[in-house]
């Protein structure tokens, strides 16, 4: 590789000399593993010209493919050289992902300068153990212990029924919880949050519940906004809306049904990247908008 790099300079330089000192070594070095190429190949790759040296027809051919292949070794050598970034995997509810992380990442990211952030906006659970996630910000009833994971409550919001002021306009005789059986329900994944939220809020008898399903909370928070019905929702993924006036509360309530909390291995709960993910976490859930006051 030495004598192909003395080579190469002279060949680029045309003089030995000047391909000393590039390479910091000596011209007679320099010479000396030219001269040793050349025995090696069995054919003239330099010949002189004037006070220098010039290519010879094998010496231009040999040249031009060296190098690229020594373009190649340099990259080669600078990408593994270089600082390499770590990835920090976050599996996040979609609301979360998309109404409270995604819109201040770059805040986040400018936190973690030393990580690539990937953010997967997931219901899933991932396998900490497969390493399928660093950290994990999701809305449980509870959190279950898990072996060799630990989680950290960052808000229990309080959910209360949403929707738009013109469907709440056209249906101004809903007063109580039990009045919103007569207007269309939006549901997440099931029927099943409703019914919890109305046994909580005191309907004594909950029938067969009908409406969309649309899977996610963001979801059926926008299909409330844009008048189909009403949705439950908290501060945290509605807040922003609550304030705008695009959203307004259709009854007065205080339930609270879980909580979003924050998990990853226990092994790694110290580790400064999780910590300062978590920190910054924290500091967004305890905004106005994030409290689920």
């Amino acid at each position: 590789l030495l004598a192909l790099r003395a080579f190469e300079a002279v060949g680029r330089l045309g003089s030995v000399r000047a391909a000393g000192e590039e390479l910091a070594v000596s011209h007679t070095v320099v010479s000396r593993h030219v001269r040793n190429l050349e025995q090696r190949l069995g054919a003239r790759l330099l010949r002189p010209a004037g006070r220098g040296l010039a290519l010879t027809p094998e010496g231009q051919r040999y040249l031009a493919q060296i190098g690229q292949a020594l373009d190649l070794v340099e990259r080669a050598t600078a990408e593994l050289s270089a600082p390499r970034r770590r990835t920090l995997a976050i599996w996040c509810a979609p609301g979360v992902a998309s109404r409270r992380v995604l819109p201040l990442l770059p805040e986040l990211e400018a936190l973690l300068p030393e990580h690539e952030i990937t953010l997967l906006p997931t219901l899933a659970r991932p396998d900490f153990a497969r390493d399928e996630a660093d950290a994990e910000i999701i809305y449980l009833e509870t959190a279950e212990p898990r072996d060799g994971v630990r989680a950290e409550l960052l808000s229990s919001p309080r959910v209360f029924p949403v929707a738009s002021a013109a469907f709440r306009a056209r249906h101004a005789d809903v007063a109580a919880p039990a009045d919103l059986l007569r207007v269309p329900l939006i549901h997440e994944e099931s029927t099943e949050q409703w019914q919890r939220w109305l046994r909580r809020a005191g309907v004594a008898e909950v029938p067969q519940l009908r409406g969309p399903r649309l899977w996610h909370a963001h979801l059926a928070i926008e299909a409330a906004r844009l008048g189909q019905g009403v949705a439950l929702a908290n501060a945290v993924l509605a807040g922003e809306d609550l304030a705008a006036g695009l959203l307004v509360e259709m009854v007065p309530s205080d339930i609270r049904l879980g909580g979003y909390y924050f998990l990853s291995e226990a092994a790694r709960w110290d580790e400064p990247g999780l910590a300062t993910l978590r920190d910054w976490l924290r500091a967004l859930f305890a905004t106005p908008n994030g409290n689920g006051a």
